[in-house]
């Protein structure tokens, strides 16, 4: 059986992301990909996308992460001057990746939305940071440690956020592996989600059926086609899908929302990853 859909992984220390979606993908005998690298000793939630979910990769690694770090200081520090080092980074930081990483250390800035000191024992630290994908957050932990004057170094970390996607609502290799030795069909869908999980928070044309399938033979979306749609700008990507909520593909926006009316003339979106298979039978993927 092929499979479509996002499998969420809590990912063990050790291997690398690659690693565990290849071991994903011979299990489940799919095609695979995966959103977020996490480095080796870092564990958590890792999206593992199988079949022709594989094409939400660019939406699903733009998205926001959150992390749980531990990090070890190198002298005594109050915790309220911690507490208060800490706050100073929400918001626009500058970065530049560490030493160990594979892409270029180029200086970059990313996104802090939340991050907060969570407990305190001796000079170890632990804090949750909500922030931007391609955050780097063995380098915030060095950077904490520099603006209490004393250093610091990351010591563990976990991913317990990507997107909407919960640590809560992950499962382990090992619970993957099982349902698949035991043949339990019913276990291997139940922990696989739709594609349409992965677009709750992106604006949505609504489209009617005709649309649908003009969209899925590589048509450009037009306004005659739309039943109604969220608010969006051009240029923003756009989820088109079914009144029935079936993803039809992945598009790029090209007018305002405010720009068109529903049901008239005018083109309104190009599609860049169509889901939908290019026939006008039932047959969703």
């Amino acid at each position: 059986m092929s499979y479509t859909g996002v499998l969420l992984v809590d990912k063990p220390r050790g291997p690398s992301s690659h690693q565990v979606a290849a071991w994903v993908g011979d299990m489940l005998k799919s095609e695979v990909g995966h959103s977020g690298t996490l480095d080796p000793m870092v564990s958590g939630v890792l999206v593992v996308m199988l079949g022709k979910a594989v094409r939400l990769a660019p939406l699903l690694l733009l998205h926001e992460k959150e992390y749980v770090a531990c990090l070890r200081l190198h002298a005594d520090i109050p915790r309220e001057h911690v507490e208060a080092a800490v706050k100073e980074f929400t918001g626009r930081v500058y970065q530049r990746p560490p030493r160990r990483s594979a892409v270029k250390r180029a200086l970059r800035i990313r996104v802090i939305h939340r991050i907060e000191l969570l407990d305190m024992q001796d000079r170890l630290v632990l804090i949750r940071v909500r922030c931007e994908a391609g955050t780097y957050i063995r380098s915030l932990c060095v950077h904490i440690g520099r603006i209490l004057g004393c250093g610091s170094q990351m010591i563990e970390l976990r991913r317990t956020k990507s997107g909407g996607f919960s640590v809560e609502n992950t499962h382990t290799l090992h619970e993957v592996r099982d349902a698949v030795e035991n043949g339990d069909e019913e276990k291997i869908l139940s922990m696989i989600l739709p594609p349409e999980e992965a677009i709750a928070d992106i604006p949505k044309l609504i489209v009617r059926p005709s649309a649908a399938d003009a969209v899925s033979h590589g048509a450009v979306l037009a306004g005659v086609g739309v039943i109604r749609c969220d608010k969006f700008v051009r240029g923003q990507s756009v989820a088109v899908v079914t009144e029935e909520g079936r993803l039809v593909a992945l598009a790029q926006g090209l007018r305002d929302s405010e720009k068109f009316v529903c049901g008239e003339p005018g083109l309104i979106a190009r599609s860049t990853r169509v889901f939908l298979s290019p026939t006008r039978s039932n047959k969703q993927y």
